[in-house]
């Protein structure tokens, strides 16, 4: 890569309170230049194209599905790759929250530059929430940016599953997850999440102990009386609504195994 010119023209350096988001679709000639980078740090997720980022030995290429983050204080040196002339990405300058730190340490690439290049699944799943982002960002709601944040984490925290120095879920895995996620009242029997996972019974149950370390029947348990203490502690819903709200048709049942994975009886949790 050739050296910048020490007159090259600076680029504007944007404000940035907490976040800002946006997408861009740029064509030939577009590029930016920040010879101290920023103060915040900045995600760049590829959706087209492809983009180029400067570095010291070798330009790094953002093709399409990668995500990229540039630490605070890197140079910025990227713009639209030449080869193909056109870049289409998502990006999002922010201030991360202290509990976020660990959701950043991505393989190095380049010294302050990072990269994951997440699974196909994984990288629609990154869009939509980053697309999100930037929806929420220029809404007119009264918590917006509040909103935006909360994509911008989800984000986040689907690119953590494809960190390989973080602890790695099977993309077949992440499919009964999100089944289970989405609705706790659903048949969520282990037979119905291995047919989502496109794997056999037997095959997913050992391959969701081994990553997991809990049997697919504990992990829905887990998820539906983790929701159930939420449900106890922000709302007045008599004690046998909540159980039916997270799949426990039976409030006896429910309460026998609330108390068991708390403790307490519901009605204890809700006092305490």
């Amino acid at each position: 890569m050739k050296l910048r010119d020490p007159a090259t023209q600076e680029s504007f350096t944007p404000t940035v309170r907490r976040l800002l988001a946006g997408e861009f679709a740029e064509g030939p000639g577009y590029a930016t230049y920040r010879s101290r980078g920023t103060t915040d740090w900045l995600l760049v997720h590829t959706l087209g194209g492809r983009g180029r980022f400067g570095t010291a030995r070798a330009d790094v290429i953002a093709s399409p599905g990668t995500t990229t983050l540039i630490q605070p204080g890197t140079l910025h040196d990227y713009g639209v790759e030449p080869q193909l002339q056109d870049w289409h990405f998502l990006f999002a300058h922010f201030h991360p929250r202290s509990d976020w730190l660990p959701l950043l340490d991505w393989p190095a690439v380049a010294p302050g530059i990072l990269q994951l290049r997440p699974s196909e699944q994984t990288a629609e799943r990154i869009t939509g929430s980053l697309a999100e982002c930037v929806r929420f960002q220029r809404s007119v709601l009264p918590r917006g940016e509040l909103l935006s944040l909360n994509a911008l984490e989800a984000a986040l925290l689907w690119c953590d599953t494809q960190n390989p120095s973080a602890a790695q879920i099977d993309d077949r895995l992440l499919r009964a997850i999100e089944l289970v996620d989405r609705d706790l009242t659903a048949d969520l029997e282990v037979s119905r999440l291995a047919r989502a996972s496109n794997l056999s019974t037997s095959r997913f149950a050992h391959l969701f102990r081994t990553q997991l370390g809990v049997t697919p029947q504990q992990f829905v348990e887990r998820r539906r009386l983790d929701a159930a203490c939420r449900l106890l502690e922000l709302t007045t819903r008599p004690v046998a609504a909540v159980g039916a709200q997270v799949g426990f048709t039976n409030p006896l049942y429910f309460s026998t195994r609330f108390r068991r994975h708390t403790g307490l009886t519901p009605t204890q949790y809700r006092r305490r």
